[in-house]
């Protein structure tokens, strides 16, 4: 589980906020107004994350995207990317 702190406080905070990630292991969430902003990770976490192979079903809905553009992405797709809005062809009924 991550610590979660306000950005206000975590500004006054970033050093030892960045201690406790890194020699203490924890990971940390910046949140503003309740929700989470950015999170603190240290550096061989970062690595194990980006080592982490992709879930299948999201390496087929790039795909399937990619290869055919009028089929609208799939809901986890925008959220991988966190897109807010998409685009509905005028065209399309």
């Amino acid at each position: 589980m991550a610590y979660e702190i306000p950005v206000t406080q975590a500004r006054a905070e970033l050093a030892e906020l960045i201690n406790r990630v890194v020699y203490g292991g924890e990971r940390v969430v910046v949140t503003r107004h309740g929700k989470p902003l950015v999170a603190l990770v240290s550096a061989a976490d970062l690595e194990k994350l980006e080592a982490e192979p992709e879930p299948e079903e999201q390496r087929a809905t790039s795909a399937l995207s990619s290869v055919h553009p009028l089929m609208p992405a799939a809901p986890a797709e925008s959220r991988r990317f966190g897109i807010a809005a998409e685009h509905q062809d005028p065209r399309r009924g």
